[in-house]
């Protein structure tokens, strides 16, 4: 008897031990996204509002873009748009199709978040990816990267069909035109999208798309 109370007692002081140590371990981690979806919101409604009222006012360094997939007879809501802020206009004429491939140098990025803030933009946070491997984005040095129009999301390829070449734009995607609901590999759900992103050139179906070298100077031709 004596010998099943001393292991009923050193049982219970091991689970003990083990709760302890496991609401330390608790208590000590950081949620890195709390309150996403309210945050994404909040921030991609705040930034249309004050887009809207700087485009009303004159300042035409800021758009407003309807999702190409989205209802164009209506007005539809605030998350049916992607927001830009022009960094750089562009001299091309043109402007990508739907059915084109594309050369763009981008960098894509979350909100701050509890363990990600960008230190030079105090709104955004977590790389999630990117053409360009340093802090400073440098078009001569880095290779634009190649995909067609058609196969990224929505508020990416909306953005795109918009631009001419040399354009440089940052662009507010809401998760609505983004991944939605679901989360992405390293991308939380109700993620708003922000990338910065420079197209390059452009080529409609059938047209070869030239391979690109890093530290040459490329002559695109408008197709």
């Amino acid at each position: 008897m004596r010998q099943h109370a001393y292991i009923a007692s050193f049982l219970t002081l091991l689970a003990t031990v083990f709760c302890l140590t496991s609401c330390k371990e608790t208590d000590d981690t950081v949620e890195e996204y709390p309150d996403w979806q309210q945050k994404n919101e909040a921030f991609f409604s705040a930034k249309y509002n004050a887009a809207k009222q700087a485009i009303a006012s004159g300042d035409t360094s800021w758009k407003i873009f309807k999702s190409y997939a989205r209802d164009s007879s209506t007005p539809g809501s605030a998350t049916d748009y992607i927001v830009v802020k022009v960094l750089r206009e562009g001299t091309g004429s043109g402007a990508p199709l739907f059915t084109d491939t594309v050369r763009t140098h981008y960098r894509g990025q979350l909100l701050a978040s509890a363990t990600h803030v960008d230190s030079s933009d105090r709104e955004l946070g977590y790389v999630f990816d990117s053409s360009w491997s340093t802090n400073s984005f440098d078009e001569r040095i880095f290779v634009p990267a190649k995909f067609a129009v058609a196969d990224v999301v929505d508020g990416f390829s909306t953005a795109l069909q918009h631009m001419r070449i040399g354009d440089r734009w940052k662009v507010y995607i809401p998760y609505q035109l983004g991944y939605g609901t679901n989360a992405n590999g390293s991308i939380p759900a109700y993620s708003t999208l922000i990338f910065d992103m420079a197209l390059a050139a452009y080529y409609h179906p059938g047209k070869k798309v030239p391979d690109w070298s890093a530290n040459e100077m490329q002559i695109w031709e408008e197709p």
